[in-house]
């Protein structure tokens, strides 16, 4: 380390200390902020004891009720919970005589990490739903209730809690063919016990939502609180932060607990009102639970017992065209987009995805073929479709190449960094005489690059690959880990992904071919800072790498058989290409253009147009600082 580097380094020191000194809070900013804290956390001690308060008058209550044999719900407040259940052959439901409400949903057809042929949505505790009905005196609470069951059948049940003489609450149930259970609510006879001008009831749903896949991070990402506003499109909390009690503003037709591939939605008939407060918690890796969710919401109430509060609840596989046909279940008319479960990407992207990856992944699948070949034969329909782009920019660069002797000699005079400029331009006049458009490489790249993010966002969340195997892949749907160590490693994490690997090895193979193609048609210092451009390109895959060890074996397997068919076309096309026969033709279009000058157009010539002003400028510069001197 020389003298000046140590200088360096010292002023960089300095300037670091002396910049968190100067950004650190005042005295006064600090007794402001402290301030701030004390307000903030008496307001929260003060919430918590009027809660506190709240709940104690109510246990209160209801210690008195239990008491006074005649006291309104006095018989429905005592008893032993039984179970029930409701099925069909997609679903079952278990429901408690405790708050008339399922306590077990178990989704059949679908294995479990375990290998059995069901996935257990939620059990016992894990999911709570509770209606209150804001009361005169005390609220009445449905968990604290024991309802008498009736006319129970395979998909039908009638719960009933007696609150007195001809005053009941009635919760009915009616499970459809499919994963839809609907729900009517009912007061009968209690209309003065409750304040006047009583519309809506507050209902206060839970769920700590299990881990159902192997990989804990990837299916946690793809795990998230999602609600549906009633004006259209869908919306959720941040998969990664904690978010508790956020409010949201609009009124929402559902909202979803979701994970990765299955969800538990609970949809109004007359909304949810404004203002709902929505909880998610990520949890942490080996709990065996992937986030903590609430939901806290207001929806209509008819205290006249007149007509019920109405809900759908969908507990089943976030599949695309099932939840496009589920919601026509539903008895509201709404245009419910349950579809929107299944997570498409952004506006652009989920365009992509809606109106052509899952048009020829339906195709595919449907010929009950391995879900393996469904991804080969979908990456080769893609590199046919994006086939003429890849040439096209194929034959830019294989121009670009031929010409690279004329290049260096035209440009040859210009070997100064001052004289960078004047080079460019050389190169570009001398390409818009044999008619080339270095740009037009560019724009078929690019254009391809939405279908590739759509495929990043479409893979992840198609059911269809879950527990299909492939070669040596088990389950397509999340990693494949040639070696596991049980203990988490920073970015790396617990495994290694061969599909990774594989996919990380092509890319450095394909990036070495690119690059060497590149290199043929650079031109003086261009191929100097190729040099620097390649470490990054080699360094690219290694990122990859951390970013995607932990993605699903299907996505890296597609990547990787991608970048193979990428580099095939590649080899085809430098194979197939004579570069005398394109030398010729474009000098053929030298001499045309020489004997029959045309005005230069397109993108190319407006380029030119801005080096020429930009060297017009600078040699103004050049001047003004020669006459200076």
């Amino acid at each position: 380390m020389n003298k000046n580097t140590t200088i360096g380094f010292i002023l960089i020191a300095i300037v670091l200390i002396g910049f968190s000194w100067w950004a650190q809070p005042s005295a006064e900013q600090k007794a402001a902020a402290l301030k701030q804290d004390s307000i903030a956390q008496v307001a929260q001690q003060k919430a918590e004891q009027q809660k506190a308060a709240a709940a104690a008058k109510q246990a209160e209550v209801k210690q008195k009720v239990l008491e006074d044999t005649t006291s309104m719900f006095h018989t429905a407040l005592q008893g032993q919970a039984q179970q029930l259940m409701l099925k069909n052959g997609k679903v079952e439901l278990t429901l408690s005589t405790k708050g008339a409400t399922v306590q077990k949903a178990v989704i059949r057809n679908f294995k479990d990490r375990k290998g059995n042929n069901r996935v257990t949505l939620f059990d016992g505790k894990e999911q709570q739903l509770n209606y209150t009905l804001v009361a005169k005196e005390v609220n009445i609470s449905t968990n604290d209730l024991f309802f008498q069951p009736s006319g129970v059948t395979d998909t039908t049940v009638t719960f009933t809690a007696q609150a007195a003489t001809g005053k009941t609450i009635v919760i009915k149930y009616v499970l459809g063919k499919d994963y839809m259970l609907h729900t009517s609510i009912q007061a009968n006879g209690m209309a003065g016990l409750f304040p006047p001008n009583t519309s809506t009831m507050d209902v206060d749903w839970q769920d700590k939502c299990r881990q159902q896949e192997r990989g804990f991070t990837f299916e946690n990402r793809y795990a998230t609180l999602t609600y549906h506003n009633v004006e259209g499109g869908t919306d959720y909390l941040n998969e990664t932060k904690n978010n508790v009690d956020k409010s949201i503003e609009e009124k929402i037709d559902w909202v979803a607990f979701k994970n990765q591939f299955f969800s538990a939605v609970m949809i109004a008939k007359n909304d949810f009102k404004e203002n709902s407060l929505m909880t998610s918690v990520p949890q942490q890796k080996g709990s065996g639970y992937l986030k903590q969710y609430q939901a806290k919401m207001k929806t209509f109430f008819d205290p006249t017992g007149k007509t019920p509060s109405e809900f759908d609840f969908y507990y089943g596989p976030n599949d695309f065209r099932l939840l496009q046909h589920v919601q026509n279940e539903s008895k509201f008319g709404k245009d419910l987009e349950m579809q929107r479960l299944v997570y498409l990407g952004w506006p652009l992207f989920r365009i992509i995805n809606r109106w052509f990856t899952l048009y020829v992944f339906d195709w595919l699948t449907g010929l009950n073929i391995n879900m393996g070949i469904v991804l080969i034969l979908i990456t080769l329909l893609l590199k046919v479709i994006t086939y003429p782009l890849v040439k096209k920019s194929y034959m830019s660069s294989a121009k670009m190449r031929v010409l690279k002797p004329k290049l260096d000699a035209a440009t040859a005079q210009f070997n100064k960094p001052e004289d960078s400029m004047q080079k460019q331009q050389a190169m570009m006049a001398e390409y818009s005489k044999y008619g080339v458009s270095p740009l037009s490489g560019c724009l078929p790249m690019l254009i391809q690059m939405p279908i590739w993010i759509a495929m990043f966002n479409f893979v992840p969340n198609a059911i269809q690959l879950r527990g299909e195997s492939f070669l040596w892949i088990k389950d397509l749907s999340t990693y494949d880990p040639i070696i596991e160590w049980g203990k988490n490693i920073w970015l790396i994490g617990d495994h290694l992904s061969l599909t990774c690997i594989l996919f990380c090895v092509a890319n450095v193979l394909y990036s070495v071919m690119t690059m060497r193609q590149q290199k043929d048609q650079m031109v003086g210092q261009q191929a100097e800072q190729m040099k620097m451009m390649q470490w990054m390109m080699y360094l690219m895959p290694v990122m990859f790498f951390f970013m995607f060890n932990d993605y699903s074996a299907g996505l890296n397997f597609y990547y990787f058989v991608s970048l193979f068919f990428s580099a095939a076309i590649m080899w085809a096309l430098r194979k197939t290409t004579n570069d005398a026969k394109l030398l010729s033709i474009l000098e053929a279009h030298y001499n045309e253009s020489k004997n029959n000058p045309k005005k230069a157009g397109g993108l190319a010539a407006r380029l030119q147009a801005m080096q020429q002003q930009q060297l017009e400028m600078q040699k103004k510069r050049d001047e003004m600082n020669q006459k200076r001197h």
